[in-house]
C-alpha cells in the first residue's frame, strides 16, 4: 500500500493529492479570466460614479441654497438621475456577468466532480465523497454573490477615505478609525466563527444521514417496531445540529450587529463632527453631507463581506473538500475505444484488497471462462465470493494479478463501455427513482423500447411487469416500495441484461426468488449461454448452479477447487466424508 497521497485508481498507479485538487479548480475558476476584467471594469466606473451623490450634496448645499436658483437644482437633479441610471445598469450588468462565471465555474466541474463521487463512494465510504455536489454548489453562491463584486469594490475604499481627508483631516481620522474596527471586527468574525460553522455543518451533515438511513429502512423500522427507537437517534443528532446551528448564528449575527451599529454610529458621528467643523467655520454644511456618504459608501464592502461571512465560510469549506476530492480522485485517461468483446474471461492471479483495508480478500485466484459457459463460484460465507465480483465489474482494482476480457484488462475499457459489455445483478438490489422502463434501460435518455421488453422476457419478468398498474411505466423507488423482493430481483435481472452484454455476473440471484422465480433464472442462463455468452454465478443455494458447466470454490479468499461441476461436487463430498470419519475416529479415541 502507498502513501496517503497515493492511490491506485481505473487500474493504474497515480501519484495525485489536494494540490492538484486546487490545481483543477484553479483552472476551472480562470476559464472566464477575460469577464473578471469586465467586472473590474465596469465596478471601476460604478464606483467612479458613487461619486455623484456627495457631489450632488456638496453643490445643493453650497450653490443651490445659496443661489436660490432652480434652474440650477433642476439642472443638477437631472444629471443625478442621469449618472445613477449609468451606475444602475453596470451594477445590474456586472452582477449578470458574475451569475453567469459562477454558472459556468460549475457547468465546467459538474461531470468532474460527478464521476469522482461515484467513484469514490463506489469503493468508499469518504464524508468527501458525500458532499461533493454540495460543496460544488457552495463555491457557485459564493462567486454569484455579493460579496465577490464587494471585493471589486474594496480598493475603492481608501479612494473614498482620501476623499473625506480632502474636506478635513479630522472627518478623514474619524473615517480610518471607524474603518480599522470593522476590518478588525471581520477578523474576529473569522476567528470565532470558524470552529462553530464548521461544526454545525458536521452536525447537520450528520443528522442528514442519519434520516436517509430512516427513510431508507422505513420498512424495517416500521415492522419490527422501531420508530421510538429511531426518531430518539434521529432526535439526537438534530438537537446537536440545531444547538450547533444556533451557536454557530449567535456568533456570526453578533459580529453582524455590532458591524452595522457602528457604521450607523459612524455616519451620525461624521455628521455630529461634521457639524461642529461647520460651527467653527473650517468646512461647508454640503462638505458635511457629502462626507457622511462617501464614509457609508467606504464601509460598504466590508459589511457586506461581515453580513455574508457564513456563505464565505462555507464555500471556503467546500473548496477545500472539493480540492481533496479532486485529488484523491484523478481524471480518467482517455482510452482508445475497443471492438466488441468476446465473452472470454481470464482471471490471472487476481488479488484483491478492499479499499480502506490492509487484508487481501482474494488471493492469486486463477480461472478462465469461455463464450457459452456458465461457472459458478460458491464457497462459505465471506470466503470472497462478492469480492470477486466487484473485481470482474471493475469496481474494485486489483492490488495484484489481472482481469482480462477477451485479451484486453478491464482498466483498457471506458467504464461506461465496460458496464455494457459486463452485465451484473448485485446481492443487494436497489433500484432509481424511476418508471421500470428506466430502471431497465440503466436510466438511459435514448433508451430502446424494444431491447427493454426483450431484457424483460430473458429475465422472466415481462409477464410480471403487465400486471402492474402501468406495466413498464410504473414508478418504482429505490426500495422498491409495494414491489417484492423477488420482483425487484427479475427488475434488476433484465437490467443486467439490457444492451446484450457478454459476460453477466450474477451475486446470489436466487436469494429473493420462489421456485418460479428460480426456474426462470435458470431459463435466462440456458438462454444466455445459447447465445454465447458467459455467466458467472456467486451461489449458496445450490438451485443457482444447476445450468453451471463448471465449479470455483473459495475458501478464506483462496481458490481451493476448479474443474467441472459434478467433479468438484464429487470431490467436496468425498472430503466431507472423510473429514467426518477422521472426527468420528478421533471421538471413539
Amino acid at each position: 500500500m502507498g502513501g496517503p497521497n497515493e492511490i491506485r485508481m481505473e487500474g493504474y498507479h497515480v501519484t495525485h493529492g489536494p494540490m492538484q485538487g486546487r490545481d483543477e479548480l484553479k483552472r476551472a475558476l480562470g476559464q472566464g479570466r477575460h469577464l473578471y476584467w469586465f467586472v473590474a471594469l465596469f465596478s471601476f466606473f460604478a464606483n467612479l460614479l458613487m461619486l455623484t451623490g456627495p457631489l450632488y450634496m456638496l453643490q445643493v448645499y453650497d450653490r443651490v441654497l445659496g443661489s436660490r436658483s432652480e434652474a440650477t437644482l433642476i439642472a443638477l437633479t437631472l444629471l443625478v438621475a442621469f449618472l445613477y441610471g449609468v451606475m444602475g445598469i453596470l451594477d445590474y450588468s456586472r452582477g449578470r456577468i458574475m451569475a453567469r462565471l459562477g454558472a459556468r465555474f460549475q457547468s465546467a466541474l459538474d461531470r468532474r466532480v460527478f464521476d469522482a463521487m461515484v467513484r469514490r463512494s463506489a469503493v468508499s465510504n469518504d464524508p468527501v465523497a458525500q458532499t461533493g455536489l454540495a460543496d460544488l454548489e457552495s463555491v457557485q453562491r459564493l462567486i454569484a454573490s455579493p460579496v465577490l463584486m464587494s471585493i471589486f469594490d474594496l480598493p475603492w475604499t481608501p479612494v473614498f477615505l482620501f476623499g473625506i481627508f480632502i474636506f478635513h483631516p479630522w472627518l478623514g481620522w474619524l473615517a480610518v478609525a471607524g474603518g480599522a474596527l470593522l476590518i478588525l471586527i471581520t477578523l474576529f468574525n473569522q476567528i470565532f466563527s470558524r470552529t462553530p460553522v464548521l461544526k454545525a455543518g458536521i452536525a447537520t451533515q450528520r443528522a442528514g444521514l442519519v434520516a436517509d438511513e430512516i427513510r431508507n429502512e422505513a420498512e424495517t423500522i416500521q415492522s419490527m417496531g422501531m420508530r421510538g427507537a429511531a426518531f430518539l437517534r434521529w432526535k439526537g443528532r438534530r438537537d446537536e445540529s440545531l444547538t450547533e446551528t444556533v451557536k454557530s448564528g449567535d456568533v456570526s449575527g453578533r459580529f453582524s450587529s455590532l458591524t452595522k451599529t457602528l457604521r450607523l454610529f459612524l455616519q451620525s458621528a461624521m455628521l455630529g463632527l461634521g457639524a461642529y467643523l461647520v460651527l467653527r467655520g473650517e468646512v461647508t454644511a454640503g462638505t458635511m453631507i457629502a462626507a457622511s456618504i462617501l464614509l457609508g459608501r467606504a464601509l460598504a464592502p466590508i459589511e457586506i463581506i461581515i453580513g455574508q461571512w457564513p456563505l464565505v465560510q462555507r464555500a471556503r469549506r467546500g473548496w477545500k473538500t472539493l480540492a481533496e476530492l479532486l485529488g484523491k480522485v484523478p481524471p480518467e485517461a482517455p482510452r482508445t475505444a475497443l471492438p466488441k468483446p468476446r465473452a472470454r474471461l481470464q482471471v490471472q492471479g487476481l488479488t484483491v484488497v478492499p479499499p480502506g483495508d490492509t487484508r487481501a480478500q482474494l488471493k492469486s485466484v486463477s480461472f478462465t471462462v469461455e463464450p457459452g459457459q456458465a461457472v459458478g463460484v460458491i464457497g462459505p460465507s465471506g470466503a470472497g465470493k462478492s469480492t470477486l465480483a466487484r473485481a470482474l465489474t471493475g469496481v474494485w482494482m486489483p492490488a495484484g494479478g489481472a482481469i482480462r476480457l477477451d485479451g484486453a484488462t478491464l482498466d483498457q475499457y471506458d467504464p461506461d463501455v465496460l458496464g455494457r459489455h459486463v452485465g451484473y445483478l448485485p446481492q443487494q438490489v436497489r433500484l432509481f427513482e424511476g418508471t421500470i422502463a428506466e430502471n431497465i434501460a440503466r436510466l438511459d435518455p435514448n433508451r430502446d423500447d424494444e431491447k427493454i421488453v426483450a431484457a424483460a422476457k430473458k429475465a422472466a419478468a415481462h409477464e410480471m411487469i403487465l400486471q402492474l398498474p402501468d406495466g413498464y411505466d410504473t414508478m418504482v423507488s429505490p426500495g422498491g416500495g409495494r414491489m417484492s423482493g423477488g420482483q425487484m430481483q427479475r427488475i434488476a435481472l433484465a437490467r443486467a441484461l439490457y444492451a446484450d452484454p457478454v459476460i453477466v455476473i450474477l451475486d446470489e440471484p436466487n436469494s429473493n426468488l420462489d421456485a418460479e422465480g428460480s426456474a426462470a433464472l435458470n431459463r435466462a442462463i440456458r438462454q444466455i449461454k445459447e447465445d454465447g455468452r458467459a455467466v458467472i454465478i456467486m451461489a449458496h443455494r445450490p438451485a443457482a448452479i444447476q445450468e453451471c458447466d463448471t465449479l470455483l470454490v473459495l475458501e478464506h479468499g483462496t481458490a481451493t477447487a476448479f474443474g467441472p461441476r459434478d467433479e468438484v461436487l464429487r470431490k467436496m463430498v468425498a472430503n466431507h466424508e472423510q473429514l467426518q470419519r477422521a472426527t468420528a475416529l478421533g471421538s471413539v479415541r
